[in-house]
């Protein structure tokens, strides 16, 4: 379709502020997206709308109007919602780079375009395929008689007989036609997976073809608007990698015509809305984890955390009654060189492990509440109350289970530089346990951190006596056997900044490892065995034997 078409379209609200010279230009699409620099996900021929959240200052606009012309897009529509009315240095960069744009009526849903213009394409394009794209609005209904993504793939099943699901990157099954037969099994799911995120990883364009066994399926990525633009503009494709959704089709794409690659794109835009949606629904839900974590983290009183798990309780687990046992879960994603925060993939990654049936019945599967810190993502699990003669230790979630069918794709998705780590703690039963249960599945995430493997995971049973009884010490015990080892480190930084108590940390969590450790802190072997020689030398102790290690370990839990 044309640009002028668009602009003829008054129910779209669509104003033109530049680019009256280019109205005849060809529209093949849409992205929505508040990337500063999108250019990866563009291929040229698309409406881009934006909300203008990437805009800073001034300046941003003539980099960003800089990237989409040189991607090749049709023309940019910019949202008035967010600022009122459209920069005037927006204005001028367009026109300098002869760059149509649009102002969008903040009363028009980006969704509205979307589907007009996937509608519109797709029936120019090949007008036995626009039923597909007609059926948007009920993709995007949420009761029942909306259906999600399902309600496209039915469509492609039925229309064009194509049998197509949309995955998890850990290889569940999200949505998937009704009408084509029985899903692939798992294991299948998650090779397809475990490709998917392979050939993503190399920076390969969608579609990726893959035979599994005598069957050939073409993965299609799918992509939400969320995410955050590294420093200057770019976008590491680590931070999404391991949360976007792909669109396998069981078939063969590479004969496939232009007209119906084109048309298998806007479903995979289609589904990304819902994607988008789905997440979205889950803000609440980690915001009720953030305000339990910082309760418990902060040492508030029993009675202040219990009125707050009594709020969350109903969003989180709805029939289980006021007072369900808990569980904490614990996930930690490392990547090689530190330059990517590991706490939002770890909170993406722990959402989508734990939303496993078999943890809390298929019909409240996505109510896990997942906080993140740090580099560290935290999930705060509602289970049903257990019975009078069990303690609950055995109860709910077993660390193994979590990563029977997905460490194989995952595995694929962090390849040589990426780590996942889990620990589980037991179930507790009240406010008073909670702490305990957060210190307790951290530990255990650091057993699992000590096995070899890309993605680990280790329970409240693996852990030794001494680190189960941690989090019950006293706290006057704690302060004075911290006291007695760190004192003298902390006092020595203090006077001469030399970082002895981040040293003595990393050193613990590189297992003792001078190389390791070395890389870890940016720092020479040698720089580094001088810095363990002063704590040492300032505590007494040897860093090569087991129980003093021991101690320096328990003391930095403890303080």
């Amino acid at each position: 379709m044309r640009l002028r078409a668009l602009l003829d379209t008054d129910a779209l609200g669509l104003t033109l502020l530049g680019g009256e010279d280019e109205l005849d230009r060809t529209v093949r699409g849409v992205m929505t997206t508040d990337l500063r620099d999108p250019s990866r996900y563009l291929s040229g021929g698309e409406l881009v709308l934006t909300g203008l959240a990437w805009r800073r200052d001034p300046a941003d606009s003539e980099a960003f109007v800089r990237l989409l012309a040189g991607a090749g897009v049709a023309a940019l529509g910019a949202g008035e919602a967010e600022l009122g009315n459209i920069p005037d240095d927006l204005v001028a960069a367009c026109a300098r780079h002869r760059l149509p744009l649009f102002a969008v009526h903040e009363s028009v849903a980006f969704a509205s375009i979307t589907e007009h213009v996937v509608r519109q394409v797709s029936g120019e394009r090949a007008g036995d395929l626009a039923a597909v794209v007609e059926r948007h609005r009920r993709m995007m209904t949420s009761g029942p008689a909306g259906g999600g993504p399902d309600v496209v793939l039915d469509l492609l099943g039925s229309d064009l007989d194509l049998r197509a699901w949309v995955l998890s990157p850990a290889g569940r099954i999200i949505a998937g036609s009704k009408v084509s037969g029985p899903a692939p099994a798992p294991d299948v799911c998650a090779a397809l997976a475990a490709e998917h995120l392979t050939a993503a990883r190399t920076g390969r364009r969608g579609p990726h073809r893959v035979a599994v066994g005598a069957v050939t399926y073409s993965l299609f990525p799918v992509r939400g608007s969320s995410g955050t633009a590294a420093p200057g503009g770019s976008r590491d494709v680590r931070e999404s990698l391991l949360s976007d959704w792909l669109l396998a089709v069981e078939a063969d794409a590479g004969d496939w015509p232009a007209e119906r690659l084109d048309l298998l794109q806007g479903v995979t835009q289609l589904i990304a809305v819902e994607r988008d949606r789905r997440d979205a629904e889950r803000v609440v839900r980690r915001r009720l984890a953030q305000e339990v974590l910082e309760l418990v983290q902060t040492g508030a009183a029993p009675a202040e955390i219990a009125a707050r798990l009594r709020v969350a309780a109903p969003v989180l687990l709805p029939g289980l009654g006021a007072a369900p046992h808990w569980q904490v879960v614990v996930a930690r994603v490392d990547w090689a060189g530190g330059v990517i925060e590991g706490g939002p993939v770890a909170q993406a990654l722990l959402e989508e492990i734990l939303v496993a049936p078999v943890l809390t019945g298929p019909e409240h599967s996505d109510r896990i509440a997942v906080a993140h810190t740090g580099d560290e993502a935290i999930a705060l699990v509602p289970l049903p109350a257990v019975s009078s003669e069990h303690d609950g230790s055995e109860a709910g979630i077993l660390a193994e289970e979590l990563l029977t069918r997905v460490r194989d794709p995952l595995s694929a998705g962090l390849d040589d530089d990426g780590r996942l780590t889990i620990g589980v703690s037991a179930a507790v039963h009240s406010a008073e346990g909670l702490r305990g249960a957060l210190e307790e599945a951290r530990h255990a995430r650091r057993v699992a951190g000590a096995r070899p493997g890309r993605v680990c995971a280790a329970g409240h049973q693996e852990l030794a006596s001494h680190v189960l009884l941690l989090p019950f010490v006293p706290d006057d015990v704690r302060r004075a056997f911290t006291a007695r080892l760190l004192d003298p480190l902390r006092d020595y930084d203090r006077r001469h900044r030399a970082e002895l108590i981040p040293t003595l940390e990393a050193f613990l969590e590189s297992d003792g490892s001078w190389t390791r450790c070395a890389a870890r802190l940016h720092l020479h072997v040698n720089t580094l065995r001088y810095r363990v020689g002063r704590i040492e030398q300032l505590t007494g102790r040897d860093l090569s034997r087991l129980e003093d290690k021991l101690d320096f370990f328990l003391a930095l839990r403890m303080s």
